[in-house]
């Protein structure tokens, strides 16, 4: 097997990885979102503007459908959490976004015009306090060069090794995109969800 086979095959297995904890989001529009399951008893993390209506339901890796509770909503850091009512279920391992650098390698996975479980890569471009889209928003940021489209908002972004680093959020540019640091994600959790306080 050559390099580039290689490398194919260990994309393939962190995408694979990824979806085993990736959900589907419908707010009751004609649009769908996507989001990672953090906690096997239910929760589930997502983009405050995908949870919009109060109506939503979410599809599992597994096909099951539940509606789902919104637990957090926040439309400064645009992070929700949501709850179902489901156990043991499958999650995501955590990784550390403010060890990123410039050049890192990454895949953004989620239901882009409802391809579903549909994956993309890039790199990451750095860490910003603004995106061109949102200048009044000044926080901070993953830039990444990987194209993010429809039904992509709210998914992971995820390293090599497969470990979540930010919540997809933003198209910016026609290979642009935006996402969330998972630091900034968990430290909003914690301070919102007593329950769930050990993520």
């Amino acid at each position: 097997m050559n390099i580039l086979q290689q490398l194919s095959h260990e994309m393939v297995d962190v995408v694979s990885a990824a979806r085993r904890s990736l959900v589907q989001i419908s707010n009751g529009r004609e649009g769908q979102g996507a989001g990672t399951i953090w906690h096997p008893d239910g929760l589930i993390v997502t983009n405050a503007h995908v949870v919009r209506k109060k109506s939503l339901k979410v599809t599992l890796p597994d096909g099951r459908m539940f509606p789902a509770k919104i637990l957090a909503h926040s439309l400064e850091l645009d992070i929700a959490a949501l709850s179902v009512e489901a156990t043991s279920l499958p999650t995501i391992e955590i990784g550390d976004s403010r060890s990123l650098q410039p050049g890192e390698w990454v895949l953004a996975v989620g239901h882009p015009f409802g391809v579903t479980g549909a994956a993309t890569a890039g790199i990451v471009i750095g860490m910003s306090a603004n995106l061109p889209e949102q200048p009044d928003r000044k926080r901070e940021w993953i830039a990444v060069n990987l194209r993010l489209r429809p039904g992509n908002s709210g998914g992971p972004l995820v390293n090599a090794r497969g470990q979540l680093i930010g919540v997809n959020t933003i198209m910016t540019g026609p290979e642009a995109g935006g996402a969330v640091p998972v630091h900034i994600a968990k430290d909003y959790l914690r301070g919102a969800l007593g329950k769930f306080s050990q993520l």
